[in-house]
């Protein structure tokens, strides 16, 4: 069988994957083969963005990977729903555009990644993004590929999340990707027209016409082939080969970047011989450092109608919002559900916010077969930002069909229960204050009863999840451990790049869809020899907002 030969192959079409192939593909005078194991994006679930739920749900759009039992979460295992179609976890998550706090960056910096400072990757988000709601600016831009906007009309309960964070004397954030994400406000999402807004719809798409770019979808890359200490091509599950003349890039996230990786014989020497693999390249950093953000939520129920759910006292109401969405993409669902947010230090003395608190005007899930609430309510879900807690990726077999051993370790350090139990306490103080008042919500979970800090750490370990966002185990960095160094080429082995959320040190103090994107464009970059982007010209007084004063002294 003859194989198929580019110049470039990108492995995974999702945020980072699609974006980078895009930008790739202006090379006119270059090919590009993406390779998606998925289908194509097609099905309505991915389309409307209120359907969220009903997204994640399906299996024929989610690889359904789970962790290993978690000792700190008592012993349960966590889903960790990765995205397996054309758009990747893009096409199946909460569409929310957020980029981290400045610091995140310089920390990356600071830490041997030459060239990523907040200053310094700004433009590539900017270059990509086109803000419905904000002027051009050094933070947003206007006429990019991405489409960025305030959710219109949000559910009036929103109103009351950020009055009530208001009464407790937090302070509000008009917008999230500015000079400082600390309060609370709205927040924007990827959605365009009252539809999902992906990298693979408004940039791969596009970029299919000039017919240098091929898309591969169903194709399931087994490992990549490696010639004299060469990345060379890729070869399919089912015996296929794609040759790169060129160049290799992984885009396929931080649990499957890692586990075809192993499977190719590069990673871990030790664990590779276990499994009966021939070692490549003894990269002990591959699958290591993995980390994701912990959450755990506090839940309302209400006899108020206001909030989203279905009822037969809100049929008629429902049965309109459908008919307006099909007539004109506009009204409930034509939003993500999470239209506000907040960012705040749950400690004083802290320097920058500690946890996410995610509002969701709806009462929680009951029914895994109905991607629906049934009946009314609303909660308040912390995120803790930065933990300390890390785990790994590991092959369960040689076998590239068996999903991978995620053991991310959740809420094995200490230290990374302390945020969310103040963050609970906040968010029940909230639903306490006058501007809940008239919705007279009832607590259901944890319910009142849970008082002391072991109460609550109970509650969180036998309760919390994940909110998607694993990133780690191909760290980029300046050191002999790093897998990637800071122009995201592997170490110890030409032509193999790595382009997805498995490069980053440490995990942003947010949603991490918006930094894949960011890491694809830059990506690009690299691999056709441009020059940066000029670093952005931030203004004193916003850089004397996000860095306190002894950082910046320092």
């Amino acid at each position: 069988m003859e194989a198929a030969e580019f110049d470039y192959v990108v492995v995974g079409c999702g945020s980072a994957g699609a974006a980078l192939a895009a930008r790739l593909g202006e090379a006119a005078d270059r090919t590009t083969c993406v390779i998606e194991a998925g289908g194509h994006d097609t099905h309505p679930f991915i389309d409307i963005p209120s359907f969220v739920a009903a997204a994640i749900g399906r299996e024929e759009t989610n690889w359904r990977f789970e962790t290993v039992p978690q000792p700190g979460m008592a012993g349960r295992r966590i889903p960790v729903p990765r995205g397996r179609v054309v758009g990747g976890s893009g096409a199946i998550n909460g569409m929310v555009y957020f980029r981290g706090h400045p610091t995140d960056y310089d920390d990356w910096s600071d830490a041997g990644c030459t060239g990523w400072s907040y200053a310094e990757v700004l433009p590539y988000f900017t270059r990509t993004e086109n803000n419905e709601d904000f002027p051009e600016s050094v933070f947003h831009g206007k006429g990019g590929p991405i489409n960025v906007k305030l959710v219109p009309n949000p559910n009036r309960l929103n109103y009351a999340f950020m009055d009530a964070l208001g009464e407790l004397q937090f302070p509000a954030c008009a917008d999230f990707n500015g000079a400082n994400s600390e309060g609370y406000g709205r927040r924007q999402g990827l959605i365009r027209d009252g539809r999902r807004e992906t990298t693979a719809k408004s940039m791969l798409r596009p970029a299919l016409a000039r017919g240098n770019i091929h898309l591969q979808t169903g194709a399931q890359v087994a490992r990549v082939l490696v010639d004299g200490g060469r990345a060379c091509g890729v070869e399919l599950s089912d015996g296929r080969t794609i040759r790169a003349r060129r160049e290799i890039v992984l885009s396929a996230g931080a649990v499957q970047t890692p586990q075809i990786l192993m499977l190719s014989g590069i990673g871990p020497a030790a664990h590779l011989k276990d499994l009966g693999i021939e070692v490549v390249r003894d990269a002990p950093g591959v699958g290591a450092n993995y980390h994701d953000h912990v959450a755990s939520p506090i839940h309302m129920e209400t006899a108020d109608t206001t909030s989203y759910g279905l009822s037969w006292r809100a049929l008629p109401r429902d049965a309109l919002h459908l008919l307006q969405y099909l007539a004109t993409r506009t009204g409930p669902l034509a939003g993500n559900v999470f239209e506000s947010v907040a960012f705040l230090r749950t400690d004083p003395s802290l320097e920058k916010p500690d946890v996410q608190f995610v509002f969701q005007p709806a009462k929680r899930l009951t029914n895994p077969k109905i991607p629906f609430p049934l009946g009314h309510g609303y909660a308040i879900s912390p995120v803790a930002l930065y933990p300390k807690s890390r785990g790994t990726v590991r092959l369960a077999s040689a076998d590239p069909a068996a999903a991978p051993l995620i053991d991310p370790r959740l809420l094995e350090q200490p230290e990374d229960i302390a945020p969310l139990i103040r963050a609970l306490k906040i968010a029940r103080s909230a639903f306490a204050t006058r501007a809940f008042a008239e919705y007279r919500g009832v607590e259901v979970a944890p319910g009142p009863e849970v008082q002391s800090d072991d109460q609550w750490e109970a509650y969180i370990r036998q309760t919390g999840y994940t909110v998607h966002h694993p990133v780690g185990t191909c760290r980029m960095g300046s050191d002999a451990q790093a897998v990637v160094d800071p122009q995201l080429r592997f170490n110890g082995i030409e032509g193999l790049r790595i382009a997805d959320a498995s490069v980053m040190p440490s995990v942003i103090g947010g949603n991490t869809n918006a930094p894949c994107v960011m890491i694809g464009e830059r990506a690009a970059d690299f691999i056709l020899g441009k020059p940066a982007l000029p670093a952005a010209e931030l203004p004193p007084e916003s850089v004397a907002r996000y860095k306190p004063t002894a950082r910046a002294a320092a």
